[in-house]
């Protein structure tokens, strides 16, 4: 029996410009995949399981009725994504900023844990976290104890 295949999330952001947005990404290390592209919507991935789909608005109103709001103004959800170490964050989130992005949040240290975050350039915000597991759940026993 062949184990079953990893489960996949495909982030669907609307965006105003999709070439800047697909160079934006590109810029901090995402990946396109021309696979799924035209001139509406751009995949980009991650990694083999992290795929973002960059959606013109026209393209993401096909696929809801509900209103897109400016994710300058508001926020619905906080995306994140892990590195490997306190300084990867730290790349990741510089990158994001030469990039045109911005840091709408202060950074966090909590010693075994660090992040810091970016908005795209449409507005949508990126927690980017760095994680000493062992250490996280040495916290929380002593916190439970």
């Amino acid at each position: 029996m062949s184990e079953p295949a990893p489960k996949m999330i495909f982030v669907n952001l609307p965006v105003k410009n999709l070439p800047a947005s697909i160079a934006f990404y590109e810029a901090i290390g995402a990946v396109r995949n021309n696979e799924f592209a035209d001139d509406s919507a751009q995949m980009i991935s991650f990694s083999d399981v992290i795929h973002v789909m960059l959606l013109t608005h026209e393209r993401f109103s096909s696929f809801t009725p509900r209103k897109i709001p400016d994710a300058h103004d508001t926020a619905q959800v906080l995306l994140a994504l892990t590195e490997a170490s306190r300084t990867d964050v730290d790349m990741t989130t510089e990158k994001a900023l030469a990039a045109g992005g911005n840091e709408p949040n202060p950074r966090q240290d909590h010693g075994f844990m660090y992040g810091r975050s970016f908005a795209d350039l449409d507005g949508h915000i990126w927690e980017v976290t760095w994680m000493d597991v062992e250490a996280a759940m040495a916290t929380h026993k002593e916190a439970a104890a």
